[in-house]
């Protein structure tokens, strides 16, 4: 049970900080999608891939002391910062590796922006069905993000990279 928390946990260990609750969900969802041994459900929501039970284990990890969650007022908007506590690395320390080594896909994961990995996450949400498809289905779901189409065959070249990268591995 608790191998699941530990997972984020490490996850956090090797991020170092994330920045944004819908960041967080999409690096998860991404990771998942390239064999990373994480476990929650995702269904599809307003911003792409959603897990419920994410939301909760992040709040169990932040009320265990484990993880840190500070709220940023950004102007219009409010923006939570995740960082990993001394807490949290004693925790982690109490299990054997739960994460493969993956500190440069996560790090570069971490660096791209929010809009880009919900546009990322959406595709591969869709991965069943023909690249084609796919565009069609994202500009109708994601019409108010308004991407454009060099957008959206970035986001199909970012996959292909990890995918890469994941086989390397």
């Amino acid at each position: 049970m608790l191998e699941d928390h530990a997972k984020l946990v490490s996850l956090f260990k090797q991020a170092g900080v994330v920045v944004g609750r819908k960041k967080l969900q999409k690096i998860i969802y991404i990771l998942k999608k390239m064999d990373m041994p994480f476990q929650e459900k995702y269904h599809f929501h307003f911003y792409g891939p959603y897990s419920e039970e994410l939301t909760l284990r992040v709040e169990e990890l932040c009320n265990l002391g484990f993880i840190n969650e500070v709220k940023e007022d950004k102007g219009g908007y409010h923006q939570y910062r995740y960082t990993l506590t001394g807490d949290g690395e004693t925790f982690l320390s109490h299990f054997d590796v739960i994460l493969p080594e993956c500190d440069s896909l996560i790090t570069d994961l971490n660096e791209q922006n929010s809009k880009f990995l919900e546009l990322v996450s959406t595709i591969l949400y869709f991965d069943d069905l023909t690249k084609d498809d796919i565009i069609a289905k994202v500009q109708v779901v994601k019409k108010k993000q308004n991407y454009s189409e060099e957008d959206i065959l970035q986001a199909f070249r970012y996959i292909e990279t990890l995918q890469q990268a994941k086989q390397v591995n």
